[in-house]
């Protein structure tokens, strides 16, 4: 028996058999042809992009109607790279002034490419360089005459192994016989892994050397929630894992009886229970969970999943389509938070050192006005659909707010102007990130509708930890008594200042910090949408003065320790199963 330490990127816990991926690695000899040949060899090259286009574009097509438009969009990218005018422009003159094959100067190309991603320091932006391997290998089947392996007829489950996995190959997999795969390589914002978790399929990546120690036809333990590989378990520890997915199964069918019950504590006091997206048609999972609404509608996927920049109609498409599928419930859209992890393709080329603390979110949205009123346009165009709300992300000053507040203004006149109908009392809220606006928040009150709590980043910018970063990932805790402190006082100003305030960070999904955050008095939760039941769960169990006491008791401690193994002890009277 082995275990395997990676990086869980798509949750959930499969026991199966594995069948292993042969590399698909194409070694390519340098050769030259006859001068008399080249033309010959342009119009392979030619061909094979022409057919890898065709079929990238089906694939594109079929997963849009599976999950999608936005999904899609990431092979609008490798379509981007095969019609990128350049990029070709260099393998046609390696054919010509080279003489090379075709294969040889598509391999020579591509790579110079890839290299270029690969060097970049944003983690975001090197993973790219599996879709531009994504594209070459595309073509280089076609022109060497290579089949991808067959996973279409599987006769029993597998979890499949290989060194990387490509979107295309991901997006491919068949769900009723590919129940999770690992990989050696890999990262939690690879188009690989968000293609992975929107299809479903538990994955974890990163694992280093996953396809030497593994055969095909081994039995392996893949846990997506924790990021872990067991090769060849032992019984006591097939055993445990087996009763420990029934207990799961129990657990999940009896939370699923909560689904239509109301998130109200036993002494009365309702509670909101909201969902976190990336793509509308994950409005449908969340419901069917018990979301009464989405709080926090995520969309710089519009814009990473493409090669360019989304139009307004794009935009509003996607608004319009998740709007549909609430019917009536609330829609909080933040704005575009790009940069620190997430860039644009348009920003792709010079990134910056410290991007954390960068051009980024509200900041970038500021430095490009066309781009952010394409944005704010959709939005209030969507506004007549349905219950939709604007949120500003990562906002540090008054002046930031009311820059963005002046720029929505300037929006309203417009299609005032054109006659387009919007909501004009849209609410505004604002994303409370940074320790500035925390501290503020007595005067940001007086300038929105709304807070939502971003706990993720608050926690990264209070603790100096950055979250994405494994040397430090150990000081990352919510729970520290400093980010407590600050999601206390923003709770009591703005119920002081008579708004409204949720928290949207992974804090809001842990049932450990659940009563915790209902007796600092928060009563709108905002989370993935699996974790909606359990977060239920705990909040019909307890009444709001018992939550009271826990939250007094851990504002008293001093380390993050201390409130750790309290609220463990508390929980775990409440539900034994969650700890």
């Amino acid at each position: 028996m082995e275990i395997k330490k990676g990086i869980g990127v798509s949750p959930g816990v499969v026991i199966s058999a594995a069948v292993v991926l042969d590399a698909e690695d194409l070694v390519i000899p340098k050769r030259q042809v006859a001068a008399s040949d080249t033309e010959a060899e342009v119009a392979r090259f030619n061909r094979a992009v022409e057919e890898a286009i065709v079929e990238l574009t089906r694939l594109r097509d079929d997963i849009v109607a599976r999950q999608g438009r936005e999904l899609g969009g990431i092979f609008d990218f490798h379509v981007g790279i095969l019609r990128d005018g350049s990029l070709l422009g260099q393998v046609l003159s390696e054919i010509r002034a080279n003489r090379s094959t075709a294969e040889y100067a598509v391999s020579t190309v591509m790579r110079k490419y890839a290299a270029v991603f690969s060097k970049m320091t944003d983690r975001y932006l090197s993973e790219r360089v599996k879709d531009v391997y994504d594209v070459e290998r595309q073509v280089l089947r076609r022109l060497v005459g290579q089949k991808r392996q067959d996973l279409a007829h599987l006769s029993t489950d597998v979890v499949l192994i290989a060194h990387d996995m490509l979107p295309s190959q991901t997006a491919l997999l068949d769900k009723q016989r590919v129940k999770g795969f690992a990989t050696d390589a890999g990262g939690r914002t690879s188009h690989t892994a968000i293609v992975a978790r929107a299809m479903g399929i538990p994955a974890v990546v990163g694992l280093g050397d996953i396809t030497a120690e593994v055969n095909t036809g081994d039995l392996v333990i893949l846990d997506g929630n924790h990021g872990v590989v067991i090769i060849n378990p032992d019984e006591q520890v097939l055993s445990e894992h087996r009763e420990s997915e029934l207990r799961r199964l129990k657990v999940e069918s009896d939370l699923a009886t909560l689904q239509d019950l109301p998130a109200q504590t036993l002494d009365g006091h309702l509670i909101s229970l909201q969902a976190n997206i990336e793509f509308p048609n994950e409005v449908d999972e969340a419901l069917h969970r018990g979301a009464e609404g989405i709080g926090l509608y995520r969309t710089e996927y519009l814009y990473l999943a493409g090669e360019r920049e989304p139009s307004e109609e794009e935009h509003y498409g996607a608004y319009a389509d998740a709007l549909l599928r609430l019917k009536n419930r609330p829609l909080v859209i933040r704005t575009l938070d790009l940069g620190a992890d997430k860039y644009s393709q348009s920003k792709a080329v010079n990134p910056e050192r410290n991007p954390f603390l960068g051009d980024r979110s509200i900041r970038m949205c500021l430095h490009d006005i066309p781009m952010f009123k394409r944005q704010l346009r959709a939005i209030m165009r969507a506004s007549v659909l349905g219950d939709v709300r604007i949120m500003f992300p990562m906002i540090s000053t008054l002046m930031e707010l009311r820059q963005a507040k002046m720029v929505l203004i300037d929006v309203m006149e417009e299609l005032e102007d054109e006659g387009v109908s919007f909501n004009r009392d849209i609410p505004i809220g604002m994303m409370i990130e940074v320790p500035s606006a925390a501290l503020m928040a007595e005067k940001f009150a007086k300038e929105v509708n709304f807070f939502s709590i971003g706990t993720n980043d608050l926690c990264q910018y209070t603790l100096a930890v950055d979250r994405t970063n494994e040397k430090v990932a150990g000081l990352f805790c919510p729970g520290h008594p400093a980010v407590l402190g600050l999601i206390r006082d923003v709770i009591r100003k703005a119920t002081r200042g008579n708004i409204g305030v949720s928290l949207c960070g992974e804090m809001a999904g842990e049932p450990l910090y659940t009563l915790l955050l209902l007796g600092l008095g928060l009563t709108t939760f905002s989370m993935n949408g699996p974790d909606i039941p359990e977060v239920k769960k705990i909040i019909r169990s307890t009444t709001m003065e018992h939550a009271r006491l826990v939250a007094r008791r851990v504002m008293s401690f001093d380390s993050e320790r201390q409130v750790m193994h309290y609220l463990r002890d508390e929980t775990r009277k409440i539900d034994p199963e969650v700890v």
